[in-house]
């Protein structure tokens, strides 16, 4: 008799041990924190980058506007300064005028009669009109009487000019804001070069 052979457990190809099953399936890694706190770290730095790009932006043109503002005042101011002159003179529909021969100066003003051009205007023995580069005794100059007073300011061309002299230098002061504070040398030049001829016209006029 031949001897019977031990039972073995035939493997079946199609199975397949836990090593090999263990091998073959895919990986499932945890995320790394490291890739996370790298997304975290950019979107803070680009959040902060845009912060401080709008407080930059914020900033320049608050200071646009600060230094816009004080351009504007000067001019502003340099206008009131010479309109509450000018306006007599420019304005001379209604106003009597006529001329004064400058007697004597003072420290502030000079006086000397009267002599009306003007229709409806009366002749006076002594007016008053302040003394300026404009004004020299011994001289006689076309004026406007002032309603409702004694004082004159001195009419024609150089009286004119020389009304809007505050106005002149307020061109220069406006110039150096608007060219260093906001950048504009263009505009600064153009105020600056009014300024200078608006100057130049009144000291070659008088």
């Amino acid at each position: 008799m031949i001897p019977a052979m031990p039972a073995t457990a035939a493997s079946s190809p199609r199975a397949s041990s836990p090593r090999a099953s263990s091998r073959r399936a895919p990986s499932r890694r945890a995320p790394s924190h490291r890739g996370v706190s790298r997304r975290g770290a950019s979107r803070k730095g680009a959040s902060a980058g845009s912060c401080r790009a709008a407080s930059a932006v914020a900033l320049r043109w608050g200071r646009s506007a600060a230094m816009g503002a004080v351009a504007l005042l000067i001019l502003l101011a340099g206008v009131w300064g010479s309109w509450g002159t000018a306006q007599h003179v420019m304005l001379t529909k209604g106003r009597e005028q006529g001329t004064i021969e400058v007697a004597r100066c003072g420290a502030a003003s000079c006086t000397g009669p009267y002599t009306p051009l003007s229709a409806g205007s009366t002749a006076r023995a002594r007016v008053v009109i302040e003394k300026t580069v404009a004004v020299r005794a011994g001289e006689t100059y076309t004026v406007v009487i002032k309603p409702d007073s004694d004082e004159v300011v001195r009419s024609g061309p150089a009286g004119v000019l020389y009304s809007w002299v505050p106005m002149g230098g307020a061109l220069l002061l406006a110039s150096v804001v608007v060219a260093g504070g906001l950048g504009r040398t263009r505009a600064g030049w153009v105020l600056a070069g009014s300024g200078v001829a608006l100057l130049t016209a009144v000291f070659a006029t008088i």
